[in-house]
């Protein structure tokens, strides 16, 4: 019988310290993977369904095929292979500021690490995303989707820096990096915000909130996360 806790990384960050654990639910039964930034618990692999839906219903959205994806947050992985297991991406950029994270990918510590990292189209790039979008696209590079989950929601970030992307600027910045008809997704673990969706209507065409429920085997209710869905037209 494996211990109910296992601390399986720990690091020191420039906002706080990350922890990678594994522990056993007694009352499910199930094995959780759990990362915390500081005191805060950041995601767990017993919630994936808003994260898988990001990827689902932002590459819903894109036309096309051979469609190249960025990926701002890698986190447990989940988005990320919800995308790869769409036939029509034929790239994917997996940006993430801390480099543990991608470690512990490569290092294959996480339930679905291998299916990531042994997929060609997996590109996976050390970067602060925020400034990445801030940045004017290299040599020309544009995505037809970028699919965003760092923060906990536009209002509360995890850093003060990220702040501007969700301003009507920031989002003028991050769309340069899309192409023509692109789709820019975002996962919040708050609800719909109007006022951030007024901001998405400045800059995008019709964007929409959509209230993603899923099962909490914890609590034996239901919770709901949002994604948010916007496509740019030039």
């Amino acid at each position: 019988m494996s211990a109910r806790f296992e601390e399986l990384d720990w690091q020191q960050t420039p906002m706080g310290d990350l922890t990678l654990r594994r522990r056993t639910e007694p009352s499910l039964g199930v094995e959780i993977f759990e990362v915390k930034l500081g005191d805060e618990f950041l995601m767990s692999s017993l919630f994936t369904v808003a994260e898988e839906e990001l990827a689902n219903l932002g590459l819903a959205a894109a036309d096309g095929t051979d469609l190249a994806v960025l990926v701002g947050g890698l986190g447990l992985g989940y988005t990320a292979v919800a995308a790869l297991r769409d036939p029509r991406v034929g790239r994917m950029t997996v940006v993430d500021a801390l480099p543990a994270v991608i470690d512990w990918h490569e290092r294959g510590l996480l339930p679905v690490s291998a299916e990531l990292t042994r997929d060609a189209r997996t590109r996976l790039v050390r970067d602060d995303f925020f400034a990445v979008m801030r940045r004017p696209p290299v040599d020309g590079r544009r995505y037809d989707a970028i699919l965003l989950d760092v923060d906990h929601s536009p209002r509360h970030q995890l850093d003060p820096s990220h702040a501007d992307l969700y301003e009507v600027a920031g989002l003028r910045a991050l769309a340069a990096h899309l192409s023509d008809r692109g789709v820019f997704a975002l996962w919040s673990d708050d609800p719909p915000d109007d006022e951030f969706l007024g901001r998405l209507a400045k800059v995008f065409v019709a964007p929409a909130a959509h209230i993603v429920d899923f099962a909490n085997a914890l609590t034996g209710g239901t919770s709901s996360n949002t994604v948010y869905v916007a496509r740019l037209e030039r």
